[in-house]
């Protein structure tokens, strides 16, 4: 994150062969062009080949509101706004009205910037708050006096936040938050302002840019899935094996309040979604005493959805949780106190997130942290159920050894699928699921919430998501597939499903879904295309198990297509229900 070492290493950046490529535009009311060559440079740690369009200083609202500006001719994947404070200072001393009506006033011109990309684009908005300013008129007092520049900051940053709950597809970029991190007193470099009108001291631009690409990428479902954990020295201090539960350092005060700082925060990461594996060089009955007995401990055994304590190598272990939890490696981040499994980690599992953890355990979660491994774009509340689901996917395939075959597995599990169309209730989680899905993803076409929202308005369009109960427990809102009427034709535009419901039967009832729509709609063929990826190769073939002939190929992407008439309808073992009757949480 050095400025000058990420300027060197863009001068000699080869993306080729990056696993994405996608299209930032940048408009700032400070000077932005230096932040170019770092958010390609960063980008491209991250596997992801970027163009950077930089409009010109100050011309915010020029290019938003002009359908033929150079913003709208690049076509951007996602548009970062990057607003100054100095802008701002010279604004609010020139006000008319006062602090109330300056925010306002500020407030609406900033949604009403995001109003007019939003008709033009589908692009992803990120959105800087503003920071803090130094200069206090009242001292301490400034937070009584709401005329004050820095309470009116205060109270724009919160009504900004406010605004784009109201506004899918529009994220906050809290550079406030970078600011207050390494002092206000560092981070306004005013000479570089008054000469360049940068946005702040150069050697903090890095961390901008970061927050950026964080962003852009997590919007794009590039997102941690699940923590690997070690246990011995990482949750808590010492040796199960040889210091026994009572000497083991864990507590909430004293001794052993770093390990229970970075349980607390572990679970908060499990409250949102994230899933917690073990992976640890463990007898398995040692292993598992604190979770069943230690009275300090936070987590329990029922958080844990993966618990891999033996003697086998940790990179084998990883492989095996990824396994199970069908998941890529890249979604996975790997804590373990020891430099040589870490190392070994890295070597061998090539793609998974393997942190530095300082030698001092009490600063674990403030080195964590300071990375933002967990960014997201989006939280529903079927993400609070995660590790729920997944354990239930696994007491199914726990069941499933014991029948004399999958047929009569599935026959018992009582399948209820719900399939409707796109509503205003479900639009977060299909937008989530349509953000995150890789592997069974034809197209991996990233939608957003508010495209979502306009397919389902569009009666061109027949947009549709599917859920999935059973006797065992709900899976939620596990597919998406959206057709569009074309002429005599029922494309599929987008499919995709979640992996956790992979061999249940879900692809044949829905593909039989798609005919039975096409011809209620008496259309003569349905079409549907696969856009190769690196993750989706396993969906390569799928339009050919159904009896689709290829009708183009070149460069990964095939187009397919099957009369109506010709199809054959598959056998499954699901109901269909309706998503009341599912009784699917979402």
């Amino acid at each position: 994150m050095d400025y000058q070492a990420l300027l060197r290493e863009s001068k000699a950046l080869d993306t080729t062969g990056a696993s994405r490529s996608l299209k930032l535009a940048l408009l700032s009311d400070a000077a932005a062009q230096r932040m170019e060559p770092l958010l390609r440079t960063l980008f491209a740690c991250r596997d992801a080949d970027a163009r950077i369009y930089t409009a010109p200083f100050g011309n915010i609202e020029l290019e938003v509101c002009n359908s033929e500006s150079g913003l709208y001719q690049f076509q951007p994947d996602a548009i970062a706004i990057l607003n100054a404070i100095q802008s701002l200072r010279a604004d609010f001393s020139c006000r008319k009205g006062n602090a109330a009506a300056f925010v306002e006033e500020t407030v609406n011109r900033i949604v009403r910037i995001w109003e007019a990309i939003r008709s033009r684009t589908s692009a992803s908005i990120i959105q800087s708050n503003f920071v803090l300013p130094y200069e206090r008129c009242f001292g301490n007092f400034d937070h009584k006096v709401s005329e004050s520049f820095y309470a009116a900051v205060m109270n724009l940053n919160s009504r900004i936040a406010e605004a784009a709950k109201q506004h899918p597809g529009v994220f906050i970029n809290d550079v406030e938050s970078i600011a207050s991190w390494i002092g206000r007193r560092n981070w306004f470099d005013e000479r570089l302002w008054d000469m360049a009108k940068s946005f702040c001291s150069h050697e903090h631009l890095p961390a901008v840019a970061r927050n950026i690409v964080d962003i852009t990428l997590a919007a794009q479902g590039q997102v941690v899935k699940c923590v690997v954990l070690d246990l011995d020295n990482t949750l808590w201090g010492g040796v199960i094996g040889d210091d026994g539960l009572e000497h083991i350092q864990l507590s909430s005060h004293g001794d052993g309040e770093a390990f229970y700082r970075l349980q607390c925060y572990l679970r908060e990461l499990h409250r949102r979604g994230v899933l917690l594996a073990v992976c640890s060089k463990n007898d398995l009955r040692n292993a598992l005493l604190p979770f069943e007995k230690h009275p300090e401990m936070v987590l329990k055994r029922e958080d844990i959805t993966v618990f891999a304590a033996n003697w086998d190598d940790k990179a084998e272990n990883i492989r095996k949780i990824r396994e199970t939890l069908n998941i890529g490696f890249d979604s996975m981040v790997f804590l373990d106190d020891n430099p040589f499994e870490r190392d070994l980690v890295r070597e061998l599992v090539p793609g998974v997130i393997v942190p530095e953890l300082p030698s001092d355990s009490a600063d674990y979660v403030r080195a964590i942290c300071e990375l933002n491994l967990f960014e997201t774009t989006s939280f529903s509340a079927e993400d609070v159920r995660r590790t729920e689901l997944y354990q239930q996917e696994y007491k199914r395939r726990e069941k499933a050894a014991g029948y004399a075959s999958v047929e009569a597995f599935l026959e018992s599990l009582d399948m209820r699928i719900g399939v409707e169309r796109f509503d205003q209730f479900h639009l977060p989680r299909i937008a989530q699921l349509i953000q995150r899905s890789n592997q069974f993803n034809l197209t991996t076409r990233r939608i957003t919430e508010a495209e979502c929202e306009s397919l389902m308005k569009d009666s061109r369009w027949i947009p549709l998501y599917a859920t999935l109960s059973d006797r065992l427990g709900d899976h939620g809102l596990i597919s998406v597939v959206i057709m569009e009427k074309r002429d005599e034709t029922l494309a599929i535009h987008t499919w995709l499903m979640s992996c956790r419901v992979l061999a249940r039967g879900v692809e044949q009832f829905l593909m039989n879904t798609v005919f039975e729509e096409a011809k209620r709609l008496g259309l003569d063929q349905v079409s549907g295309e696969y856009i190769r990826t690196a993750k989706n190769e396993m969906v390569r073939e799928f339009f050919r198990q159904f009896g689709f002939s290829l009708t183009e190929e070149k460069d990964g992407h095939t187009r397919w297509a099957l009369r109506v008439g010709e199809y054959s309808p598959s056998k499954t073992f699901l109901r269909a229900v309706s998503d009341v009757e599912s009784a699917v949480t979402v």
